[in-house]
């Protein structure tokens, strides 16, 4: 939990709007829900200010309900990645007010509450997508529902790769005031450095598995990335949407915060 949140908690708590038992409550540590084949971390969005997300490849339908309803219940929105659409069929059944992604293979259940695609009074940042060619889109697609899970305000830019220069500088303007930059590139993963000339802001690399042979399924893109000359540019692993999205939406709630939003 954040400083931000234990003090409006702590607000409330002085104008009598809590009672002291529930102050406490909030504040303590809770326990996994122990849900026999898996452990669902139910602490972690006061630890962390987001909650736990369910990675779905390998898992039967059956533990993914179980790991999504416990989540559910618990009313912090829910993010389930690498989601098969046999299973998306049965969690879309067990959890009607879910949305499945199949491009990006996601699957969300808002928080308790939350109407539209942010929580209600908050605004969490901006975070600007690009891709590089639309053979990126899935990438793409899961980062882009990690970013509206986490609540940020989300532009995608596509298909601005450096095989076309002058793309990508026709769309800048749509990334002015991002607080991050997801740049999602296969093949020789050179996006990323180009986009790292332009922005004033961090740069989240994620190369991704497409090219030729010598591409070695991303590994050429990620080699090219880690040695971006550009300095604002990091890098996250292979086809790593997710991750790429949440280390952005982390900077953007927190360019918020600082901003004095209610982050």
């Amino acid at each position: 939990m954040q400083t931000n949140d234990i003090r409006r908690l702590a607000e409330s708590l002085c104008r009598g709007e809590m009672a002291l038992d529930d102050f406490v409550a909030r504040l303590a540590p809770r326990p996994a829900a122990d849900l026999g084949e898996a452990q669902v971390d139910l602490d972690r969005h006061r630890r962390c200010g987001f909650p736990e997300v369910v990675f779905g490849e390998g898992k039967s339908v059956e533990s993914l309900v179980k790991i999504v309803g416990a989540l559910a219940a618990d009313g912090a929105g829910v993010l389930a990645t690498r989601i098969a659409p046999v299973q998306a069929a049965v969690l879309e059944n067990a959890f009607p007010e879910g949305r499945y992604n199949a491009v990006g293979r996601t699957f969300r259940v808002r928080p308790k509450g939350a109407d539209g695609e942010a929580p209600a009074a908050s605004d969490r940042g901006h975070v600007a997508i690009v891709t590089a060619g639309t053979s990126d889109r899935p990438v793409a697609e899961e980062a882009r529902e990690t970013a509206l899970w986490m609540g940020a305000r989300v532009t995608l830019v596509q298909d601005v790769g450096v095989a076309g220069p002058h793309r990508f500088p026709a769309r800048l303007h749509e990334m002015k005031g991002a607080d991050a930059v997801v740049v999602i590139a296969g093949m020789e993963g050179a996006l990323p450095s180009v986009v790292g000339g332009y922005v004033d802001c961090p740069v989240i690399a994620v190369p991704t598995s497409v090219g030729y042979g010598a591409n070695l399924g991303g590994f050429a893109a990620l080699l090219g990335m880690l040695n971006s000359c550009a300095a604002n540019v990091t890098v996250v692993n292979i086809d790593a949407g997710f991750k790429g999205a949440y280390v952005a939406g982390l900077i953007a709630r927190n360019a918020a915060r600082r901003s004095g939003f209610p982050a």
